[in-house]
């Protein structure tokens, strides 16, 4: 059987290392809900959906998000705890992040038009 969490562990967060100072929710969560975190109370700012990222604890722009204890990106802007973790304000160190500017195409001008 598997050891139970925590007293202070709230199911619907899950961090998965130590490390993280992200969590990840386990279900859909509502802005101004509560949850607590290793006995600390973090009120939500954005509704979260299932397997997204909530800030554990103040991330500075800059900062190296840690997920499973591993850095998966840099805040682009300081968070606080209990915001929403994604692409508006993480930038992945490993992958580019595209946007499509208007009249733009991700083919080059050679390919588009074969």
């Amino acid at each position: 059987m598997a050891p139970l969490p925590p007293a202070s562990a709230d199911r619907r967060v899950l961090r998965l290392s130590p490390q993280d100072n992200v969590g990840v929710a386990t279900t859909t969560l509502d802005a101004g809900q509560s949850v607590l975190i290793e006995g600390q109370e973090i009120i939500l700012h954005q509704p979260i959906a299932t397997g997204h990222k909530i800030a554990l604890q103040p991330i500075a722009a800059g900062q190296k998000v840690l997920k499973y204890g591993a850095p998966i990106g840099s805040a682009t802007r300081p968070i606080q705890p209990g915001e929403h973790v994604h692409t508006h304000n993480l930038k992945s160190d490993y992958l580019p992040t595209y946007t499509l500017e208007e009249g733009q195409s991700y083919l080059n001008k050679t390919e588009a038009s074969e």
